[in-house]
């Protein structure tokens, strides 16, 4: 896909991972959408981007309630015209052991709010995007392409039940809609990174991050700017569909 005058829709735009992702696809021409429970910070970012030469527009919308999601995308559609291409960029983490046990006693578990809040932001708010980002490309007969943001961690790792489990789960919807969406023109495509330097990361207790960076065989954490390229490379490239991109720098969980 080419990207220019393309109108593509990020959420979780307002910082971080999507507004860099924003920013590079604005670069390339194409018009953005920006989704984030932010209100401020989205609209502002909005503005940033619109300086790229861009039209730009902020959206508030909590991506895990199905009619904000439905009137957002609905109003996109009618404020751009169309929309060719969706970055789920939007998601948490709230990391915890599934049991606690101290001297053979359960100090604590998991509770359910903290394990379905990540899915509802990572799965359900992943679901509900692409979908009503797919109905929008359809009834506007327009080809498009939907990107998910999976992760290493996908694989399973201790003390991220949730959140190995939430990736897991965006790994396997691409492709599922790889083949069911390939007959309207809809191209789907997954990056799985390890840690990225992003707010988040820069959170980590020094020795944790220190610890971690040593376990990885590149040395370092990923750039946002470096998973926005990978991003641009699944819109270019017609051929890849329904496959997840491994950003890891080396690591395996």
């Amino acid at each position: 896909m080419n990207l220019q005058n393309k109108v593509i829709v990020i959420t979780g735009a307002a910082q971080g991972l999507g507004k860099a992702m924003a920013e590079e696809f604005a670069k390339q021409g194409a018009h953005i959408a920006l989704l984030d429970m932010q209100t401020e910070a989205v609209e502002a970012a909005a503005a940033e981007i619109e300086k790229l030469g861009v039209k730009a527009n902020g959206y508030a919308v909590n991506v895990t309630d199905e009619q904000q999601v439905e009137a957002t995308f609905a109003k996109v559609a009618a404020d751009f015209g169309q929309i060719n291409g969706l970055i789920n960029s939007a998601g948490i983490m709230r990391d915890g052991m599934l049991l606690k046990v101290k001297e053979g006693k359960i100090v604590s578990k998991m509770p359910l709010e903290q394990f379905q809040s990540v899915l509802d932001v990572n799965v359900t708010g992943t679901f509900l995007c692409s979908r009503e980002a797919a109905v929008q490309m359809v009834e506007t007969k327009s080809k498009g392409v939907i990107v998910n943001i999976s992760s290493v961690s996908r694989a399973g790792n201790a003390g991220q039940t949730n959140y190995s489990a939430s990736k897991a789960a965006v790994a396997t919807m691409t492709v599922s809609w790889s083949k069911e969406l390939a007959r309207f023109g809809i191209r789907t495509g997954c990056i799985a990174p390890g840690l990225v330097e992003t707010a988040m990361a820069a959170q980590m207790r020094p020795e944790m991050r220190e610890m971690f960076i040593k376990s990885i065989p590149a040395q370092r954490l990923a750039e946002v700017e470096e998973l926005a390229h990978a991003a641009k490379f699944i819109f270019e490239n017609e051929y890849f569909t329904g496959r997840t991109l491994e950003l890891d720098g080396g690591t395996r969980v």
